[in-house]
């Protein structure tokens, strides 16, 4: 068994999930408090299921040019964050800094970026990738997995929970999307082709390339003619959805250490956010065992 285990947190998709997943909670000057303690309580159950040695949440930070150029409409038909949302990010961002948890971002580029980059330069460690975008899924090997939130808790989609989920291996997850697109992110796939469909070409074929290369092999003339249509958005497509590993962050192991957390500043953002229970739970680790005792941390 690798020695670490490194939990990378996609930030936005985690603050989205916790936001909706508990609708109304406030602070006592009634300003909006669901994401910061959604996201802390998904964090805090992560770390106790998996038991990360390191971890470090990833934040988007703009759109990368060169998938704009390739497609203008990339991502565009997504509605802008909630105002209530927008304003818990900084505090999301607080409370991470105050665990010591370090939020990485990288102007101009997203997070999926981010953790691509910093897999491939996770080495011989175990990664957990905490995320709902199905684009990670064509990072999973041996040890890098994916983590994704489920009304029955998380679910861990290692190779096996990627071939039973869509059907093919990581290895063919970037093939997939290029045939089927990605509705998330505005990218149109071949029309006519949904999931179930694109499985069967890349079970028959191998890889997208393949199916275009010998589309001729394609017994139904209306898919066969989709295909040999869809050459230039094949390419295209590709060119979106591959992950770039090559970004300038650094898989810092020293700073991305789990560590106990700056008890102090946590109660008082705590008490400030009005959440009692954890408010009395950090007060209580705060304080010295009792003279004589030993604490176990």
């Amino acid at each position: 068994m690798p020695d670490k285990t490194v939990l990378i947190v996609d930030g936005h998709g985690f603050a989205y999930r916790a936001f909706f997943a508990i609708p109304k909670l406030t602070n006592p000057r009634g300003e909006p408090t669901n994401a910061v303690f959604g996201f802390l309580k998904m964090l805090r159950k992560l770390a106790d299921q998996f038991q990360p040695t390191h971890w470090v949440v990833t934040w988007d930070a703009g759109l990368p040019e060169e998938r704009l150029k390739v497609l203008e409409t990339y991502k565009a038909q997504r509605k802008p964050m909630p105002d209530d949302l927008r304003a818990q990010l900084p505090v999301i961002r607080e409370v991470l800094d105050a665990s010591r948890v370090v939020s990485l971002e990288q102007p101009g580029h997203e997070a999926d970026d981010i953790i691509a980059s910093l897999c491939a330069q996770a080495a011989d460690a175990r990664v957990l990738i905490a995320s709902a975008d199905k684009d990670l899924m064509q990072l999973v090997n041996d040890r890098i997995a994916v983590v994704r939130q489920t009304p029955q808790g998380a679910r861990l989609m290692d190779r096996d929970g990627v071939r039973a989920r869509y059907g093919v291996p990581p290895g063919q997850m970037l093939d997939l999307l290029c045939l089927t697109g990605d509705s998330s992110d505005n990218i149109p796939g071949i029309p006519g082709v949904g999931e179930k469909t694109a499985v069967g070409l890349l079970q028959t074929f191998g890889s997208a390339t393949a199916v275009l290369a010998r589309s001729a092999e394609i017994t139904n003339p209306r898919l066969r003619a989709a295909v040999e249509n869809a050459a230039a958005q094949l390419a295209r497509n590709r060119t979106l959805m591959t992950l770039n590993v090559a970004l300038p962050v650094t898989l810092d192991w020293d700073r991305f250490r789990r560590v106990e957390p700056d008890l102090g500043r946590l109660a008082a953002l705590f008490e400030k956010l009005g959440f009692k229970s954890l408010l009395e739970e950090t007060r209580r680790r705060a304080q010295p065992p009792p003279q004589g005792e030993l604490s176990l941390g």
